[in-house]
């Protein structure tokens, strides 16, 4: 064989140019088809619509057009049902599809890549399959939204206490501290569909780097596929992978919400605690201590968050000295950015299922809320309404909370006369304030934690999740 001469055992989407086959160890090192072939659906969507267009074009025949297509469904047919063969050899999920597309067809299967190159199709399978999972994931989100709403309105009167610094602080109502969940959400929600926007740009037609000369029309392809345009520039379609570091960005915004919650639900099942139950279903046992109740899926959901962090650097990192256009770097931006839908998909579906379903034990959450002195701001407030600057209703009623740490009574417990030897602007409607209901009740307004407040605002929780999710 000739030094000019290809050789057979190269790569035949790229070997005329080589004249030995490529080390069995790069084989494996640089195949991607292990993983890649995640994509093998989008691929072929991706692949359909461009010989769509290039029958439409002139570039294929329709008979050409037809036989492509009906190829690639019998190939889908063979992915789904676990039949089709996958070859490390030839790299990816695209050139398995390309040449199996071929053995069934015969040469008119390898005019499907006339007018692209690998470059472009990935990135267009890329946005393909996260536009799917961002669908995925809103779906779950829109339901543990929803849950977190009902759970709110039942809750809606139970009173607990609420914190700064995990020290008792006032009291509030559980439906309160469950909407205040709900609002991260909310921000995640359209984080979420604002990356999805960003995603639904199509790369296709930009080719290796420079477009095509053949006659395409990315307009028909990217409505065929449903986005939204095409790529304006043909060097950054190939080489942007922004939109999967703002889904990692908005996963990692979204597990650290996930997170506090977790944490807050470990928690209140602790006996220390004890102002919620779990379902046994999502909860596990101890191989030693026969009486534990492990909150093990908010304990999973927190320790998960690190993963998501973990992959956003990295897609950070993959990024930040690539020179335009393609870089071989950009194979590694398929596996965390897998990794990060699944795990933020799992953790939706498991905090959809568990939210539901959790039991507020709120005699213990009221008598939480009567220890610690969480009125004392309201005795403040009752002070300044009688004429009393807040300064000095302020040093009044630390005065009157060392007395009741002394004593071992709560200031709803105290005498009217024990309550004005610190000040004489008390009277006897002062225990109108100084009760849980008093004070929970006394914030009707928006945003506050009386009851009717909580409804209201689950209600418009409930109208803003419906006006998101429908298309405009």
């Amino acid at each position: 064989m000739t030094p000019s001469s290809p050789n057979p055992g190269t790569n035949q989407s790229w070997g005329g140019r080589f004249s030995e086959p490529t080390d069995a160890f790069v084989e494996r090192f640089t195949a991607s088809v292990d993983f890649d072939q995640r994509l093998a659906l989008q691929d072929i969507r991706g692949s359909v619509a461009h010989a769509t267009m290039l029958a439409r074009v002139g570039v294929l025949t329709d008979d050409e057009r037809d036989a492509i297509v009906a190829g690639l469904d019998e190939i889908r047919s063979e992915i789904e049902t676990g039949t089709f063969q996958w070859s490390v050899p030839l790299e990816d999920v695209h050139m398995n599809i390309e040449a199996r597309l071929t053995e069934k067809i015969g040469i008119t299967g390898k005019k499907l890549h006339t007018g692209r190159s690998r470059n472009d199709q990935v990135a267009t399978d890329i946005r393909l399959y996260l536009r799917d999972a961002i669908d995925s994931v809103a779906a779950e989100l829109t339901r543990l939204r929803q849950g977190l709403i009902e759970l709110a309105e039942r809750e809606a009167a139970t009173i607990m206490p609420g914190f700064t610094h995990l020290q008792t602080a006032q009291p509030v109502t559980f439906g309160h501290h469950l909407l205040a969940w709900h609002e991260m959400l909310a921000r995640d929600h359209e984080r979420l569909l604002d990356c999805r926007k960003r995603a639904n740009v199509l790369p296709l037609g930009a080719a290796a780097l420079a477009g095509t000369t053949y006659p395409i029309d990315r307009h028909v392809t990217a409505e065929l596929l449903g986005f939204e345009r095409p790529a304006e520039n043909s060097l950054d379609a190939v080489s942007d992978r922004d939109f999967a570091i703002e889904f990692t960005g908005f996963a990692s915004i979204l597990l650290m919400h996930l997170s506090r919650m977790s944490e807050e639900l470990v928690l209140w099942t602790s006996a220390q605690f004890d102002f919620i139950d779990l379902p046994d279903r999502f909860c596990t046992g101890s191989s030693i201590m026969p009486q534990k109740k492990n909150p093990d899926v908010p304990e999973l959901v927190r320790g998960k968050t690190g993963r998501v962090y973990g992959h956003l650097m990295g897609l950070l990192t993959l990024m930040k000295s690539q020179p335009l256009a393609y870089n071989k770097d950009n194979q590694e931006d398929k596996e965390p950015l897998f990794d990060s839908v699944d795990t933020v998909r799992d953790c939706l579906k498991a905090f959809a299922d568990m939210v539901p379903a959790i039991e507020a034990k709120s005699g213990n959450m009221a008598e939480a809320a009567r220890r610690g002195f969480s009125t004392a701001t309201d005795l403040a407030d009752y002070l300044v309404r009688r004429g009393v600057a807040f300064r000095d209703a302020h040093e009044i009623v630390g005065q009157s909370v060392a007395f009741g740490i002394e004593q071992g009574k709560d200031l709803s417990e105290m005498t009217l006369a024990e309550l004005r030897q610190f000040s004489d602007a008390i009277e006897a409607d002062v225990f109108e304030v100084l009760t849980l209901e008093g004070s929970v009740a006394a914030r009707n307004h928006i945003g506050g934690t009386a009851p009717d407040q909580v409804r209201a605002a689950a209600q418009r929780a409930r109208d803003a999740l419906a006006n998101l999710e429908r298309p405009a």
